[in-house]
């Protein structure tokens, strides 16, 4: 069997003026490898490959380290934990960091909630909208305080606008006007994400994968775009790093994000392993394009970890 722990942000410290970037310490992340080490045996994404039925089918549980987004703090605060405990894990990349020295989406709204409340982002947001995409009928802004249950009204208000009354080219648009008027693209581009220099070095030790192009979830585009999205990034990689890239992590990766031809498609692109976010462990009935991964807080000292326990129980 496989268990596959997923992180993002790695930092010392997590203080902003408004909390919308979280993550763990490099000593939360060293303790949750060594507690993981007491239920499973690490294994590297070469022997994943190689041995891939074995490995799924195994009594053993095997577990796999993986990064999304090639946050330059995962080379610098988490590589060198990894390599003193002789763990290798896959580090997940998006090439329009790199292509067009653009930041991702997703983190330009992470940047943008740390530094202003949710009331003044939603407001602003609300002044460079010209067709009323933000404004909520009574009945949707009931459906956003269910649907984001966890959260306050405010926020759960603005996340049920950006995912479900805005399409990503809406996002888009939006979005980068607010954020041009903030911060510096292309110094947030240097500061944020690994250097190509890391990325031939993470290669070099086959600790490298896809995380597509732009980070936009796959299942909601067409077939041309999803295979723009899935070309583009692996020539990328493999054109700097002159090796293949047989791994993909789907961004968001959800059962929507993962959808039907997104699997046939990513296959069809040369892709052998690929990673959803679906919250289990690989017990040998998956699809090898779209296996289960945690989050790092549902694993053993983590913040939740009723996911793991619930798949755990089933299997024992």
């Amino acid at each position: 069997m496989l268990t596959v722990s997923n992180y993002h942000y790695i930092r010392d410290d997590f203080t902003t003026p408004y909390p919308s970037i979280f993550g763990v310490t490099p000593t939360f992340f060293k303790e949750q490898l060594l507690a993981i080490k007491k239920i499973g045996t690490y294994i590297t994404p070469q022997e994943l490959l190689a041995n891939y039925d074995a490995i799924i089918k195994s009594s053993t549980n095997y577990v796999l380290i993986t990064f999304d987004d090639g946050l330059k703090e995962q080379y610098v605060k988490a590589k060198p934990i990894l390599d003193a405990l002789g763990i290798k894990a896959l580090f997940f990349i998006n090439s329009i960091n790199y292509i067009e020295k653009e930041v991702t989406l997703v983190h330009k709204i992470h940047l943008l909630r740390s530094q202003m409340s949710t009331s003044a982002f939603f407001e602003i947001l609300k002044t460079f909208d010209t067709e009323g995409k933000t404004i909520l009928s009574e009945k949707e802004k009931r459906q956003a305080v269910l649907h984001y249950n966890y959260d306050d009204e405010e926020t759960a208000l603005l996340k049920f606008t950006l995912n479900f009354k805005l399409s990503i080219q809406e996002q888009h648009r939006l979005i980068h006007v607010i954020f041009d008027t903030h911060f510096e693209s292309s110094q947030v581009v240097k500061d944020l994400y690994m250097t190509e220099a890391q990325l031939k070095e993470l290669a070099k030790e086959g600790m490298l994968g896809s995380h597509t192009h732009s980070h936009v979830p796959l299942g909601y585009l067409d077939h041309k775009d999803i295979q723009k999205e899935l070309v583009i990034s692996k020539e990328y990689l493999e054109q700097l790093t002159n090796k293949e890239i047989p791994y993909i992590s789907y961004p968001y990766g959800s059962q929507e994000a993962c959808a039907p031809p997104v699997e046939a498609m990513a296959k069809s692109t040369g892709h052998q392993l690929g990673f959803t976010m679906e919250r289990s462990i690989n017990t040998g009935n998956e699809n090898p394009l779209l296996l289960k991964r945690f989050d790092c807080n549902d694993l053993p000292l983590g913040k939740n970890q009723k996911a793991f326990k619930d798949a755990h129980s089933l299997i024992h």
